[in-house]
């Protein structure tokens, strides 16, 4: 039977990247994690790769609330509360304006932004029972603008502000609320493959996973709202 003193953390877009680290990362200080894909088969490829059993891989989609309350739902039936939300799933599309379709524009919106809105209103009753945690990826894009950047520029930049207008509504009720805002990060964002030459200079998925360890672990009276991390060097 599954320890429901553990604290709980629900990830989603879990299975690679930075959510894969932040995983790796809350495992190792003691929390049961729930990481979500957009298919089961790769969510349960990253549970296994993770080697713990206090893993549980869900099938997906930020983009509909529906799916995301369902998500919450099997995380209580498996571990009987929910402490922390990543909110971290995310895609990139970049393009000149004449050349950013409708269907980019749309599903960059909706996951970005839209996705971190269903996310916390699927976790929010429970987040706020157990005066939790609410932690968001956002972006450096999320106030420094860029040629082919729209879509991408407007999902971030929402996204930023949103975050920092929930921490206002909810640290009332003992909920913390954060958005971290990485600089480039070796992950597969936006079809890049990581190499662990080529990719040296740039943050890795595991330095966000201790990131958002520290967070968590912080004395309740302190709040980092907002974190900006860039690559130490240069590339």
């Amino acid at each position: 039977m599954s320890d429901t003193s553990k604290k709980v953390a629900l990830i989603t877009g879990g299975s690679k990247g930075i959510g894969y680290g932040i995983a790796e990362s809350l495992l190792k200080q003691g929390y049961r994690v729930a990481i979500t894909s957009r298919t089961q088969e790769h969510a349960e490829a990253a549970a296994a790769q993770l080697k713990n059993a206090d893993v549980l891989a869900i099938e997906a989609d930020v983009k509909d609330l529906a799916s995301q309350k369902k998500a919450v739902e099997q995380v209580l039936e498996k571990f009987g509360r929910l402490d922390v939300l990543i909110a971290n799933a995310g895609v990139g599309h970049f393009a000149p304006i004449d050349e950013l379709t409708e269907e980019l524009w749309k599903e960059t919106i909706d996951t970005n932004l839209s996705g971190v809105f269903y996310s916390v209103k699927a976790a929010l009753d429970e987040i706020k029972k157990n005066k939790g945690y609410i932690i968001t990826i956002s972006s450096l894009a999320g106030t420094n603008f860029f040629e082919n950047g729209s879509a991408y520029n407007a999902s971030k930049f929402g996204l930023t502000g949103f975050t920092q207008s929930i921490m206002l509504d909810l640290r009332k009720h003992g909920v913390k609320v954060s958005t971290i805002m990485p600089g480039s990060v070796s992950t597969h964002f936006n079809d890049h493959t990581p190499d662990a030459e080529s990719d040296a200079w740039k943050i890795q998925p595991e330095d966000i996973g201790q990131l958002v360890a520290d967070l968590l672990s912080m004395n309740p009276r302190t709040l980092p709202s907002k974190v900006e991390v860039r690559p130490s060097f240069p590339k």
